[in-house]
């Protein structure tokens, strides 16, 4: 029998826009070899907050299309969800076999914003890389 307790990402899906917060939400299927199903988890990215902090610390006041607008904000939504995940991993608030929600990095979970912001400095450059291959700008 395997050891390794490691989390595994089955399938992403969103973004989803929530119908009374400002923010995107993606639904994770995630599993451990120690789960005997895969369970949900539901990240938040609030988009003042988060999202638009990120995006303007990247990419600075951008013009654009708003179709351009719309791959930008997809693609630094979904990268900013897929490490939000992964702090809450190392943090153990996926340690137990439930369905959880991962609510934005805000109010009481302002703390962990420093953590987000420590990964968007490491992966800068790889992020602007990323949105000009993708929106083009």
């Amino acid at each position: 029998m395997a050891t390794d307790n490691k989390l595994t990402v089955l399938e992403v899906t969103g973004p989803f826009r929530e119908p009374r917060e400002p923010v995107f939400s993606y639904d994770y299927a995630v599993q451990r070899v120690s789960w005997s199903m895969p369970h949900a988890v539901r990240v938040k990215v609030a988009i003042a907050e988060e999202l638009d902090v990120i995006k303007g610390r990247l990419l600075g006041q951008v013009t654009g299309s708003p179709g351009q607008h719309l791959l930008i904000a997809r693609a630094l939504s979904r990268r900013i969800a897929d490490e939000k995940l992964k702090i809450a991993e190392a943090e153990g608030t996926l340690s137990d076999r439930r369905d959880v929600v991962i609510e934005p990095f805000t109010g009481q979970q302002a703390h962990l914003f420093a953590q987000l912001d420590e990964w968007f400095e490491r992966e800068r450059q790889v992020l602007l890389a990323e949105v000009k291959a993708r929106a083009g700008v």
